[in-house]
């Protein structure tokens, strides 16, 4: 009796499936199917965990097939991350004059990206005294418990380095060793190897401009063919987002969500403040926020509904160029840097709300100078986080690894983690987007008729 319950399960799932295949046949918009698809695997995961209840076997076996869709999607855009960073750095370099001069735009991106992220700390910091979280009150459970040892593992496997030994072992030893992923550094040791690539091709295109020419032809045509692999994968996006959510909605412990509910409040109250400072930011260099948020708002819903901010790429360096007026090579490298250092969310105001909800379980006063500390922290430890789900845990070992503080109860938001992640990486992407934005406005290179204009160009990348 119970296979025939799966299988219905199943046929509804499939038919599900269908139906927005067919909304891709009827031309409806990219960014409408994903939404949709995130409402639809909301409402068919709350409605399996209804009928069957958390710890049913009918649920257990429905899941496992679903997260076959939900799972492989996840997969799929963690492939591409590595040879996405790389080739967008490389791709950035090449679409620069030899006489452009980007080490000071490079620069200038990096600080934004980790000032803002300094001040995502403050602002994590500020939430989590406001709304006084303490996850000494929280109960772990059995999946808390193994997400627990899991955690600890990985922070064992990190080892037991100082803070300039960290710093030290992001630079890369070994690339085909970061290319396969194999460090916790791996994503900023990949960018460090683009940019020394990049700096190499400058250097060539102005010693032998023939062999440059060619070499940069070569890098151009491989950023292409890479573009049209994301662009196949980010068509699955909507299929991906409803297998996750029903997973996910269908999965949840509804008591443990009630316990969290405050820190999920307090994070998103974190998370839409600083957007606001974002906004801030563009009023203070003279830009138009309110176009800024209408521009940008598409391809942040998409990094919202994906959680993924290398799936967000393309969008992310098409609204740069096409909508907010910046040059090319600068939107490709704030693009580029935004998925590996400075993530205003994954590594600004997560990992600091974390360490002010452990202190007290281990004992810590979170005084002026625990507060400085940790400001200091997070901003060093935000270099390398992946731009693909697990980066925020990572960021969040680092932190609390480096503070002394007990890494294994990063596993007490297991239960909400994917609600918050959403929010945390549509900050991403707009700490990416407000880099470059920021950086071509004060190099004088922002094409403010663009900026300024009431049109906006179609965001096509995945529906190609």
């Amino acid at each position: 009796m119970n296979t025939v319950f799966i299988i219905l399960n199943l046929i509804v799932f499939v038919g599900l499936i269908i139906g927005l295949v067919l909304l891709e046949h009827r031309k409806m918009k990219f960014s409408y199917r994903v939404m949709i698809g995130l409402i639809i695997g909301l409402l068919f995961g709350a409605l399996l965990q209804l009928l069957y209840g958390m710890d049913n076997e009918i649920l257990s076996k429905t899941v496992s097939w679903i997260s076959l869709v939900g799972s492989g999607f996840v997969r799929l855009l963690q492939m591409i991350v590595m040879p996405l960073i790389f080739i967008s750095i490389l791709a950035a370099f090449s679409k620069m004059d030899v006489t452009e001069k980007f080490f000071k735009s490079g620069v200038k991106i990096i600080s934004i990206l980790l000032g803002t992220t300094a001040i995502s700390a403050i602002v994590g910091i500020a939430t989590a005294l406001l709304f006084k979280l303490d996850a000494s009150s929280i109960n772990l459970g059995d999946d808390e418990n193994q997400r627990a040892v899991s955690i600890e593992e990985s922070a064992n496997e990190m080892g037991d380095l100082s803070l300039p030994e960290q710093l030290v072992s992001l630079l890369p030893s070994n690339a085909f060793e970061d290319f396969a992923g194999m460090r916790p550094t791996s994503t900023i040791a990949v960018v460090l190897f683009a940019v020394f690539m990049g700096i190499s091709l400058i250097k060539l295109l102005q010693k032998n401009s023939e062999h440059g020419e060619m070499v940069r032809s070569i890098i151009l045509a491989v950023n292409d063919w890479i573009m049209e692999l994301v662009k196949f994968i980010l068509r699955l996006t909507p299929y991906g987002i409803l297998a996750i959510m029903a997973n996910t909605v269908a999965t949840s412990n509804f008591a443990a969500l009630k316990d969290l509910g405050l820190f999920v409040i307090a994070s998103y109250v974190a998370l839409i403040g600083m957007y606001l400072i974002h906004l801030l930011l563009i009023a203070l260099i003279g830009l138009s926020p309110v176009r800024y948020f209408k521009k940008t708002a598409e391809t942040l819903i998409f990094a919202f509904t994906s959680r993924s901010s290398a799936g967000s790429l393309p969008l992310n360096i098409q609204t740069q160029q096409n909508r907010l007026g910046i040059p090319s090579s600068v939107a490709n490298f704030a693009g580029s840097f935004g998925l590996s250092i400075g993530q205003n969310g994954c590594a600004g105001v997560y990992p600091s709300m974390l360490a002010i909800m452990v202190a007290p379980v281990a004992g810590v006063e979170v005084n002026l100078q625990f507060i400085l500390t940790l400001i200091v922290v997070t901003v060093i430890s935000s270099l390398g986080i992946a731009g693909v789900g697990g980066g925020a845990t990572f960021a969040a070992i680092v932190v609390l690894s480096t503070m002394n503080l007990p890494v294994a109860l990063a596993a007490v938001l297991i239960s909400v983690e994917p609600l918050i992640d959403m929010g945390r990486t549509a900050l991403n992407v707009s700490g990416s987007m407000l880099s470059g934005t920021i950086t071509s406005k004060t190099d004088g290179t922002l094409n403010k008729e663009i900026y300024n204009s009431n049109q906006m160009d179609e965001l096509t990348t995945p529906s190609i």
